[in-house]
């Protein structure tokens, strides 16, 4: 009688092993968003990507336990861009656009360069796909130059690029 009730528990406990799936464990140190935020420090080069990623409600997303892969645009990259939209700033473009363009710059997983550039493409959270590519011996992905590779966070990585990447 009591071999038929392990059998089960044991097919039971085996099934709920498969099904659980395996998340890799943030490692210890500053998040995504830390680790922007110290470089800005250091740089002044991410005062409108901090801003944009609080004013679009990813910081908790970014500081969370999934491993990403964030191509961050620098200031210039954003002055561009309110150029060419006529805005003065991250206030001034809505929050759903500011948000989606964002996403369009957050991949799944962490890839430092040598996996970005072993890709053809890469799937962004936007549901999108970036390409990246080796343009003149310089790293790019979707034309943006891939100014400062592998900086690594305790949840994934960061690329810095010169461009902000539209969806």
């Amino acid at each position: 009688m009591r071999r038929p009730t392990f059998i089960a528990a044991a097919a039971v406990l085996a099934l709920s092993l498969i099904a659980v799936p395996v998340v890799q464990a943030r490692q210890p140190g500053a998040t995504i968003v830390g680790t922007a935020i110290a470089a800005n420090a250091a740089t002044g080069e991410f005062d409108d990507l901090i801003a944009a990623v609080q004013r679009a409600g990813l910081v908790d997303v970014l500081n969370g336990n999934r491993q990403f892969t964030v191509f961050a645009p620098t200031d210039a990259a954003f002055e561009r861009l309110f150029q060419a939209l006529g805005v003065s700033g991250v206030g001034d473009i809505p929050v759903a656009t500011l948000r989606a363009v964002l996403l369009h710059h957050v991949a799944p997983g962490q890839r430092f360069s040598a996996d970005v550039l072993a890709s053809s493409r890469i799937r962004m959270l936007d549901k999108s796909f970036t390409h990246p590519a080796i343009v003149g011996g310089v790293p790019t992905i979707d034309g943006a130059r891939i100014v400062v590779p592998d900086i690594d966070a305790s949840n994934g990585v960061i690329h810095v690029i010169d461009t902000v990447l539209l969806p």
